[in-house]
């Protein structure tokens, strides 16, 4: 059997130090908070983990990721300049013609690179969301200003590697009435975007459905049920 608890003195029978020691059946009150209320351990202990591998890695790694998406547009450029319709011309003695003035193989240049580019952006963000699954500002970065960086080669390289830009040399080489084919140009120069807004999508899209969660922090620390206090006599 244990002892029953003794009550403390009244009010009025106690010194000054005794009044401001506690007794001692009733164990030791919480200490007091910033605003002079108790602060109960445990009760709003909340610890937080680092969030990925560090900034510096992170950078590091958004630096890797926009090089080789950079690079990348060299693939994109070969494409574009296989896959693009090629516009006829036709010179006779005095200038040089569009033969097929109503067809729009203009327009399917323009509208091949355009789902090209559209296609490598999302591939480019299936690859780096597989590759490092917890995402970040830096990764982000580097999937837009990669994306720009390889439509820009892109577009020299399909350049380059399309019919010449000497139009005038080109109609001399191969005679009056003979059909030969436009250099490749880019119309519409928003399709230089294309890459990048479908990265930046795609990948917000598979963070939003296979990301990882943040931990609930209630669920680890939870509050307790109530606060502790003294015993009851």
């Amino acid at each position: 059997m244990t002892a029953p608890l003794t009550p403390p003195p009244p009010p009025h029978e106690q010194s000054p130090e005794d009044r401001r020691q506690p007794h001692p059946d009733w164990g030791t009150l919480p200490a007091p908070g910033p605003a002079g209320h108790p602060v109960y351990p445990g009760a709003y202990e909340v610890s937080y983990g680092q969030d990925g591998p560090g900034m510096k890695t992170e950078v590091r790694e958004a630096a890797v990721i926009t090089v080789a998406l950079a690079l990348a547009g060299a693939l994109l450029g070969v494409l574009w300049s296989w896959l693009a319709p090629h516009v006829p011309l036709v010179a006779d003695a005095t200038a040089v013609y569009i033969k097929d003035t109503e067809g729009e193989q203009a327009i399917g240049v323009d509208g091949t690179f355009t789902l090209l580019a559209l296609g490598f952006g999302a591939l480019s963000a299936l690859v780096v969301f597989l590759v490092r699954r917890r995402g970040g500002v830096p990764l982000v970065i580097a999937l837009a200003l990669g994306g720009l960086l390889g439509s820009l080669l892109a577009w020299r390289v399909g350049i380059w590697l399309g019919p010449t830009q000497d139009v005038v040399a080109h109609a001399k080489a191969v005679g009056k009435g003979v059909t030969f084919s436009a250099p490749l140009k880019l119309g519409a120069k928003g399709a230089l975007l294309a890459w990048s807004l479908s990265a930046l999508v795609v990948h917000l899209g598979l963070m939003a459905l296979f990301g990882p969660r943040d931990p609930d922090p209630y669920q680890q620390h939870p509050y307790p049920a109530t606060p502790p206090g003294p015993p009851a006599a």
